[in-house]
C-alpha cells in the first residue's frame, strides 16, 4: 500500500522505495512512472500528479548514483562555507535561503566546509577533480579571486557572494558595501560627530575595499577627522575591538563609529559602557544589521540592513539560471542597503 515500506526478509531493514514500488501502487508500468516523474508532456497531467503524490507518500528518492552514471550529472549544488563568527548567523541564513529556492528542484544542497587556515581554492579544486557537484556557490571574494579564475577556466557553473576585479565577467550576488559605509558615515556626520572610526573587513576581501571607499567618500565631502582602525577588523576577537574602542574614547579620539559587523558593534557598545559614555550623547554607532539581535537592545543604535536570506535566495536563482545557460546580464545582482535609523 502507498505509505508503507517493506522490510527485507534477509536483513530486516526497510527497503528503499523504487520505481517498481510506485508502479505496483499505481497500477502503471515502470516506464510510465519514470516518464511521469520527469514531467514528460506525453503523460497526462492527472497521471503525473498521481505518481508524484504516491512518490512523496512512500518517500521515493531517485538513485543519484544511477542518475550520475546515466546522465553525467550529480544533481548537487555545493555551497563552500568558511565558518566565521563576525557576521552572526551567516551560514544558517545562507543555507535557509538556498534551500528555499532549491526545494522543488532536482538539486540537493551540499555544504563543503572551508576550514580556517585552509587554502580557499582546495575545496573548489576537490569538487572539480571528483565531479562532486553540478555547480558551486561560495562567498568572501577577493579582488583577483583564484577560485573564480579556476572555475572560469573550466567553464564550470558557479556564482559568488561578492564581486571581484577580474576582467572576465562572472556570476555574482553582492551587497553595496560602498553605499553602506557612505550612508553610515553621512549619518554620523549629520548627527554632529567629527571624529569618526571605521572598523572594516579584512583588506584581502573585495568588500573591504568597497567599504573603505564609501567611508572615505563621505569623509572627503565633510573634512572631519577620521581613522580606519589599524591592525583591527570585524574578524578580530571582540575583546580586542573593545579595548581599541575604549582607548580611542579615553583619548577623546572617537565620537562616531561605523561597524561592518554586529559582533564588532557589540564590542564597541561594551567599550562605551565601560568608558562611562552614553550613546546618542557622547558617541554614536552605525552598524550593519544582518540579524534582529539589536532590535531589542537598549539604547538603540542606528543600523543599515543587509538581508542575507534574500541574498541567498538570489544566489539560488542565479545558479539555476547559470546551469540553464542564461545571459550574463541575468547573473549579476547587487543588493542595496536599507537604513534602519532610530528616532532621535
Amino acid at each position: 500500500m502507498p505509505g508503507q515500506k517493506s522490510a527485507s526478509p534477509t536483513t530486516g531493514l526497510v527497503e528503499k522505495p523504487t520505481l517498481k514500488t510506485i508502479a505496483t501502487a499505481t497500477g502503471l508500468a515502470v516506464t510510465t512512472v519514470s516518464r511521469a516523474l520527469k514531467d514528460a508532456p506525453e503523460i497526462a497531467e492527472e497521471t503525473r500528479a498521481r505518481v508524484r503524490a504516491v512518490a512523496n507518500q512512500i518517500g521515493y528518492v531517485p538513485d543519484r548514483a544511477a542518475q550520475r552514471l546515466r546522465t553525467g550529472r550529480t544533481n548537487v549544488i555545493s555551497f563552500v562555507l568558511a565558518p566565521h563568527e563576525e557576521i552572526i548567523g551567516f551560514g544558517t541564513s545562507m543555507i535557509a535561503g538556498l534551500a528555499a529556492v532549491l526545494r522543488n528542484t532536482p538539486y540537493h544542497l551540499v555544504v563543503m566546509p572551508n576550514f580556517e587556515g585552509e587554502d580557499p581554492v582546495n575545496p573548489v579544486r576537490h569538487i572539480l577533480r571528483n565531479r562532486l557537484a553540478d555547480a558551486i556557490i561560495f562567498a568572501r571574494t577577493e579582488p583577483l579571486d583564484p577560485r573564480v579564475k579556476l572555475l572560469l577556466e573550466h567553464d564550470f557553473p558557479f556564482v559568488s557572494h561578492g564581486r571581484t576585479e577580474l576582467a572576465t565577467s562572472h556570476p555574482f550576488v553582492d551587497y553595496d558595501n560602498y553605499q553602506f559605509a557612505y550612508l553610515a558615515t553621512k549619518r554620523l556626520i549629520e548627527k554632529g560627530r567629527r571624529k569618526l572610526v571605521l572598523i572594516n573587513a579584512p583588506p584581502a576581501y573585495t568588500f573591504s575595499q568597497h567599504m573603505r571607499h564609501g567611508f572615505m567618500s563621505a569623509i572627503r565631502e565633510s573634512g572631519v577627522a577620521f581613522e580606519v582602525a589599524p591592525d583591527l577588523t570585524i574578524e578580530s576577537p571582540p575583546e580586542e575591538v573593545r579595548r581599541f574602542a575604549l582607548s580611542r574614547f579615553s583619548a577623546g579620539n572617537a565620537d562616531g563609529l561605523v561597524c561592518g559587523g554586529e559582533v564588532s558593534a557589540m564590542a564597541v557598545m561594551a567599550a562605551i559602557v565601560d568608558g562611562g559614555l552614553a550613546i546618542g550623547e557622547d558617541v554614536d554607532v552605525v552598524a550593519k544589521r544582518t540579524t534582529p539581535i539589536f532590535d531589542q537592545m537598549r539604547p538603540a543604535i542606528d543600523m543599515i540592513e543587509e538581508d542575507l536570506v534574500a541574498a541567498a535566495r538570489k544566489l539560488g536563482d542565479v545558479i539555476l539560471k547559470r546551469i540553464d545557460g542564461a545571459d550574463m546580464a541575468e547573473l549579476q545582482w547587487i543588493d542595496q542597503p536599507v537604513p534602519m535609523f532610530r528616532d532621535d
